[in-house]
């Protein structure tokens, strides 16, 4: 099985990447699920600051790679021969996808912070705010795990700071260009 990991400051676009996959029949694994299941589990909101609380306490408790390890039995399920990992949040996930998948590969998405703040006030989701404040203070917090040394790992790069018909054809190129092609 040939896994891809995608990484990106939260807004960048490993969203809409994953959709891509997925249309393209490439099954996707996506991190911030489990803390999603671990918020509710916990009687909790989905919002920025419980999704965040919970995420340390994760990291805390069981490593900065807690999550993935947490992934790998559902990557496995996959019974797929490509599966995408969505939202990689730090160096040590790489390491630990890296030491379990043979040819493990991250793709980085790059997008600027007037892009990331724009996307963010409209995507809809419980765990977003459109401040540029709060935006920051999730760029500070998921950096502390690892994530700019996670980003500048990346085996390849696409960046997102045009329209979404622009990136998604790059998105596509890219899958076909690695042979992930349906």
């Amino acid at each position: 099985m040939k896994v891809i990991g995608v990484v990106g400051l939260p807004a960048s676009g490993k969203g809409e990447f994953s959709k891509i996959a997925l249309a393209m029949g490439i099954p996707v694994v996506v991190m911030g699920d489990r803390i999603r299941e671990a918020v509710l589990a916990a009687g909790l909101e989905l919002t920025d600051a419980n999704m965040g609380a919970t995420a340390n306490r994760i990291r805390a408790d069981g490593g900065m790679a807690a999550i993935a390890k947490l992934c790998i039995p559902v990557i496995e399920q996959q019974h797929a021969p490509l599966v995408l990992i969505d939202g990689i949040r730090g160096d040590a996930e790489v390491a630990i996808f890296r030491r379990h998948f043979p040819d493990f590969l991250v793709i980085g998405i790059n997008s600027t912070f007037e892009n990331r703040l724009k996307r963010r006030g409209t995507r809809g989701r419980s765990d977003d705010s459109a401040s540029a404040a709060d935006l920051k203070l999730r760029d500070e917090r998921e950096s502390g795990w690892g994530l700019l040394a996670a980003l500048n790992s990346a085996d390849r790069y696409i960046e997102n700071n045009g329209d979404l018909e622009d990136y998604a054809a790059r998105v596509r190129a890219l899958l076909n260009n690695l042979g992930c092609g349906t």
